[in-house]
């Protein structure tokens, strides 16, 4: 039986969640859980996690940062701080925000970019 493209998106969503979650506990200076997001390139889409990701400091997504690939989308904040998105890689262009503890938003918001408070 073959996985339509959004459930296999949401089970690994889950799957990348998991791994997340089980992963040691944040450094200093840093937003603890995890953050994710979806990518795609030629084999399909995929869920891309930021674990523990730094705090005050702009992250451009490495899937996602040359402009001749289609920017991430569907983002989950499952951190403890609020994520502010970019439409453009280094937190460039238009941006939103993402509260913490499970802010998120749909395939409709584009992002390269992201910092957490």
């Amino acid at each position: 039986m073959r996985l339509h493209r959004p459930a296999t998106v949401a089970a690994t969503a889950v799957g990348a969640l998991a791994l997340a979650l089980a992963l040691p506990a944040a450094p200093a200076g840093a937003a603890t859980g995890p953050f994710t997001y979806v990518y795609e390139d030629s084999s399909g889409p995929h869920v891309g996690v930021l674990s523990d990701p730094t705090s005050r400091e702009c992250i451009t997504l490495p899937e996602v940062a040359a402009e001749f690939v289609p920017p991430a989308h569907s983002p989950r904040n499952y951190t403890d701080a609020t994520a502010t998105v970019f439409t453009g890689p280094d937190c460039t262009g238009d941006f939103f925000s993402l509260r913490p503890h499970g802010g998120h938003a749909s395939d409709r918001l584009k992002l390269r970019s992201v910092v957490f408070s």
